[in-house]
């Protein structure tokens, strides 16, 4: 999905008059992973970790959490280290994405800490075993703790080099048994365009698996797609800018794409 690199947009309130929470019997989407991009923890800075963005992602975490959804999440690193880029510096493909990875875990602990200080009980599981600071994956456990209430971070994406998060993300809700995947991001849904450099660009409310790996839209990696389409899961893509926009999106409400077969 195009994205600006512009100045990252403050938080914005939610509206007074927001709707009551549903029963969360109610709730379309009662599992979900909530896949966050590195960049989103920069804020405003130009490299690492924005105290206020990550207090801002709490909150909106802990709003989800609060509705009695069973909450999942991928980070990725970018705004530490990326594989990709590591190339640019002569580094190997493949060492450079498990760089990358260590960059996922500082994440997922930094993310761990905020949301344990508004007193959502967290656990990292890592796909790199990393024991004094995290938990092994092991599905069954992962599932467990979300059965318990808790939020579960997953780091090092897949544990392999030359898969990306957004990668990691479909494949942890495929195996999470997730009834949705929630993509949040700069802008409030999919544009045919980036919508800062071309003002006309189309905004979908709606769109097919197909019509995405067609017309290559820049939503997720196509591997990512496709392992959604293959496991049946929605995608939903929405601002995560917006303070409350997380909630309101799972209560089926609020701007977003719902990207589906």
């Amino acid at each position: 999905m195009p994205q600006s690199a512009a100045t990252a947009p403050e938080p914005i309130a939610s509206p007074k008059n927001a709707v009551a929470v549903k029963d969360v019997s109610e709730l379309p989407y009662k599992r979900v992973l909530i896949k966050l991009s590195g960049e989103a923890l920069l804020g405003n800075q130009d490299y690492g970790i924005d105290v206020a963005m990550m207090e801002h992602l709490a909150r909106q975490i802990t709003s989800v959490s609060q509705l009695g959804v069973q909450i999942c999440l991928v980070v990725g690193g970018g705004n530490i280290f990326r594989g990709v880029s590591g190339a640019d510096m002569g580094i190997e493909r493949a060492t450079g994405d498990y760089m990358g990875m260590l960059a996922t875990i500082i994440n997922a602990l930094a993310m761990q800490s905020m949301l344990e200080k508004h007193g959502i009980q967290t656990r990292v599981l890592s796909a790199i075993p990393m024991l004094t600071v995290s938990e092994p994956y092991v599905r069954r456990r992962a599932v467990r703790h979300m059965e318990k209430g808790r939020v579960v971070i997953f780091a090092a994406g897949t544990g392999n080099p030359f898969f990306t998060t957004d990668t990691a993300a479909a494949l942890r809700a495929s195996e999470m048994g997730c009834n949705a995947l929630i993509k949040a991001t700069k802008v409030d849904g999919v544009y045919s365009a980036d919508p800062v450099k071309h003002p006309n660009a189309v905004r979908y409310d709606k769109l097919l698996f197909k019509q995405v790996l067609a017309n290559d839209l820049k939503v997720m990696d196509a591997p990512a797609i496709a392992l959604a389409r293959e496991n049946n899961i929605p995608i939903l893509v929405c601002s995560i800018f917006t303070d409350g926009m997380l909630s309101e999106v799972l209560q089926g409400r609020g701007h977003y794409t719902l990207i589906h077969n």
